[in-house]
């Protein structure tokens, strides 16, 4: 195939078997002659879809039976909205926001428009290059709830297991970037949210995983695409949803249950991807200098530097060239990117990490 080693950041590589069944069947599905772009959200089919991405969902993540599950629009972005829209109640209440990355920062700004927030940290003075260890940061014990951001995609800064917050405040996170990518402890989260367009799918579907009572924090009178209740009461499908999005991410935890055989697996390859790039950056000689610190370093989204603004732009022009595509650096801090979500096949990062030691022995 004339497929070249996709390294972007979202929308991201896809397992090829679940884009060649999306091939297969996009003109006519099997027995029904219509394709998923214009079969109803109400078939049977469709039923059967839905319901099979919830089911792999929580065999995958071992949801509990008190967190309903929701496919909803907007993106992580609008669950910005949505989250202190639904949690956030009343005059003299606040929720924590603890701001590792870009995508933190524009959930406080988004949930400051709807109420009260408190910075229990933030790691803007530094640049974002780490998470907060246990000692320095400053939770409340009566917030709403505590948000964080698991993995920021641009700074790539990754919490390598979430915070505990005080006890009685539900954990929010904004998961959008390493859903999916290792095991979790549902328990412990109040509410979750992925955008699918990294690990769980194309762009257009976001996950949302909340515990039943939160819902009723929720007041009358919300927007009702707005409401989390809408979606639960609804089954996700008040209007119509995305349904080329939710059948791909049907088909991705399909893959995930049956090809890869879990996410203990998935884990366990994705640690062994982030290796090798970081191995080649540290062993370098300081020609590669990684964004984060080394115990808050993603092993999703690698952000490193080369000596220049310009050789980072000859790298990532170069590799282009060999087949190495979308490794610029976001455009708010520049340098190198390479994204090594669990599509990415290790083949693609071997061959990335050869590149790596080339271009730095040509421009020592």
């Amino acid at each position: 195939m004339d497929r070249v080693v996709n390294f972007a950041a979202g929308p991201a590589t896809l397992p090829v078997s679940v884009l060649q069944q999306i091939q297969r069947e996009l003109v006519s599905l099997p027995g029904l002659g219509v394709s998923p772009l214009e079969i109803s959200h109400r078939s049977t089919w469709f039923d059967e879809v839905i319901d099979e991405a919830e089911a792999n969902l929580r065999v995958l993540l071992g949801v509990p039976d008190m967190h309903r599950i929701v496919f909803c629009q907007g993106g992580a972005t609008q669950q910005f909205s949505m989250v202190p829209m639904n949690l956030l109640r009343g005059a003299g209440r606040s929720a924590d926001y603890a701001v590792t990355g870009a995508w933190g920062a524009k959930a406080v700004h988004e949930a400051e428009k709807v109420g009260s927030v408190h910075i229990a940290w933030s790691g803007a003075g530094e640049g974002f290059i780490r998470v907060p260890n246990a000692r320095e940061w400053e939770p409340s014990a009566d917030a709403e709830y505590l948000h964080v951001t698991t993995n920021e995609t641009i700074d790539g800064v990754q919490w390598t297991s979430p915070p505990t917050p005080p006890e009685g405040v539900p954990l929010v996170a904004d998961m959008s970037s390493d859903f999916l990518s290792r095991p979790l402890d549902i328990g412990r989260f109040g509410l979750l949210y992925a955008g699918a367009q990294k690990n769980a799918g194309p762009a257009g579907v976001t996950i949302v995983i909340v515990r039943e009572d939160l819902l009723e924090r929720a007041p009358d009178g919300l927007p009702t695409m707005l409401d989390y209740r809408t979606f639960v009461q609804h089954g996700s499908r008040y209007n119509t949803p995305p349904v080329l999005a939710i059948y791909a991410a049907m088909l991705v935890t399909r893959w995930l249950r049956d090809e890869v055989g879990g996410l203990d697996e998935q884990e366990r390859r994705n640690r062994a991807k982030a290796a090798l790039v970081y191995d080649a950056i540290d062993s370098s000689g300081d020609f590669y200098r990684g964004h984060a610190q080394a115990d808050s370093r993603s092993m999703m989204n690698v952000t490193f530097r080369l000596p220049s603004p310009e050789l980072d732009a000859a790298f990532v022009t170069e590799a282009a060239t060999h087949g190495l595509a979308e490794l610029k650096g976001h455009r708010s801090i520049g340098g190198v990117r390479a994204s090594l979500y669990n599509a990415m096949p290790v083949e693609g990062v071997e061959a990335l990490v050869t590149f790596m030691q080339r271009f730095a022995a040509s421009h020592h």
